[in-house]
C-alpha cells in the first residue's frame, strides 16, 4: 500500500486539505496560520509577526501593515495567544483596582481600558478593593506571575503594593503624580483642578458668596486637589465664606450631613459645592426636607455627570468626566511602560455642564 494512501485506496489529503470531523457530516476549514497570512499579503511570517504584535513602526511600512492585516481579517485569522505568551514570557493580562464595583464612573473606566486592550491581544482583570480604599489583598497566589501590568484607580500608590511588589509596571490613575514612583510606572489623570475652578466660577459669577462644600471623607488626592481649589478660588473675593462637612459616600450619609451643615447657627449656605453627584443627590434630599427649593434658595452642584445627574430635579449642574477616555488613556500609558516607551500624561481635559440647580441667590 502507498504511504500516500489511505485504506480506501484513496489519496490522503494535504495538511492545507484536511478538514476537521464534527459529530455531523458537516466539515470545518483547519484554522488559517500565520504562514496563510504571510502568503496572501506577500509578505515574510517575520513581517506577520511584527505587525500583528504591534512591533511593526519602523521595522514595517505603514501600507505593508494595513496589508497584513486586511488579510488576518479576511481569512479570520486569530493568533495562538497561549503558544505567543508561553514564548515572550508574558500573559498579556493587566490588572484593574478599582475602589468599588457598583460605581458608574469605574465602570466606564473599565470599559475604555478593556476597549484598548483588546486591540492590543490584552485582557483586563477588574478588582475591587476589598475595603473601597486602602491596601488590597493579591487576588491571585502569585499576581506577579499572573500579569504583565496593574491600573490602580483613585488610590494611594502604596495601596497596590501587595500586588505589584518591586517589578510589575503600575500605572496610577487619578492620582498625585509626585508620589508615585519612577520606576517602571506612570501617572495618568483628569483635570480635577480645572473641573473644581470651572465650578467655583460659575457660582461666583451668578452672585454666590456664602459655600458649603459638602467633601467625601473619603482621605483621596482627587478629593483634597477639589477642596485645594475651591479654597484658592475663594480666596480672591473679600466677602466668600466657605463652610465645610465632610461625608460619606452615600445618599443618606450626605443627606444628614447637608441637614446638619444647613440647620447650623449663622446665616445659611446659598450654594452647595458637592465632590461628586451622589453627595450632591444627598444634599437635594436635605434641603427638599427642610422646605429650600432648588435652585431659588439653594443652589447645587455636583462632580462625575453621572446618570444621577439628569435623574433628579431640576438636573444637576456638574462637571463631566470623560471616563472612558480616562480609562484608554490609562491602559495606552501602561501599554507604553510595557514597550519601554514615554507614556502620554497630559491630564484630560473636564467640563462644566450647567443645568437647572444653579440660579443666582435671592438674598
Amino acid at each position: 500500500m502507498s504511504a500516500g494512501r489511505g485504506s480506501t485506496g484513496r489519496p490522503r489529503p494535504t495538511l492545507t486539505e484536511a478538514r476537521v470531523t464534527t459529530g455531523s457530516d458537516e466539515t470545518a476549514p483547519t484554522r488559517p496560520t500565520s504562514r496563510d497570512v504571510a502568503r496572501a499579503a506577500g509578505v515574510s511570517q517575520a513581517a506577520v509577526s511584527l505587525v500583528l504584535g504591534d512591533k511593526w513602526r519602523g521595522r514595517v511600512a505603514e501600507a505593508t501593515a494595513e496589508r497584513v492585516r486586511a488579510a488576518a481579517r479576511d481569512l479570520g485569522y486569530r493568533p495562538n495567544l497561549a503558544a505567543r505568551n508561553l514564548r515572550l514570557g508574558r500573559t498579556r493580562t493587566a490588572l484593574l483596582v478599582v475602589p468599588a464595583l457598583t460605581n458608574e464612573f469605574f465602570a466606564s473606566v473599565y470599559t475604555g481600558a478593556a476597549r484598548v486592550a483588546a486591540e492590543h491581544g490584552f485582557g483586563v482583570v477588574l478588582y475591587p478593593s476589598p475595603e473601597g480604599t486602602g491596601p488590597a489583598r493579591d487576588p491571585f497566589d502569585s499576581a506577579r506571575a499572573a500579569l504583565d501590568g496593574v491600573l490602580a484607580s483613585s488610590m494611594a500608590s502604596d495601596a497596590v503594593a501587595a500586588i505589584r511588589g518591586d517589578g510589575l509596571p503600575l500605572v496610577m490613575l487619578d492620582s498625585d503624580p509626585g508620589e508615585t514612583p519612577a520606576t517602571g510606572t506612570a501617572t495618568v489623570n483628569l483635570d480635577i483642578a480645572d473641573g473644581m475652578r470651572q465650578v467655583t466660577d460659575h457660582l461666583l459669577t451668578l452672585g454666590h458668596r456664602r459655600f458649603l462644600h459638602l467633601a467625601s471623607a473619603v482621605p483621596s488626592w482627587t478629593f483634597d486637589v477639589r477642596a485645594h481649589e475651591l479654597a484658592a478660588r475663594t480666596a480672591h473675593v473679600p466677602s466668600a465664606d466657605i463652610r465645610t462637612a465632610r461625608s460619606a459616600l452615600t445618599v443618606q450619609a450626605a443627606r444628614t450631613a447637608a441637614h446638619t451643615a444647613l440647620t447650623a447657627p449663622g446665616p445659611r449656605p446659598t450654594a452647595i459645592v458637592c465632590d461628586d453627584d451622589k453627595l450632591a443627590t444627598g444634599a437635594y434630599k436635605a434641603a427638599r426636607g427642610l422646605g429650600l427649593r432648588i435652585p431659588e434658595d439653594l443652589s447645587v452642584t455636583g462632580f462625575d455627570d453621572l446618570s444621577l445627574a439628569t435623574a433628579v430635579e431640576p438636573e444637576l449642574t456638574t462637571v463631566r468626566l470623560p471616563a472612558e477616555l480616562f480609562g484608554e488613556r490609562g491602559m495606552a500609558a501602561l501599554l507604553a511602560v510595557l514597550d519601554g516607551r514615554t507614556p502620554e500624561t497630559t491630564a484630560l481635559p473636564v467640563e462644566l455642564v450647567i443645568r437647572g440647580s444653579t440660579a443666582a441667590p435671592t438674598s
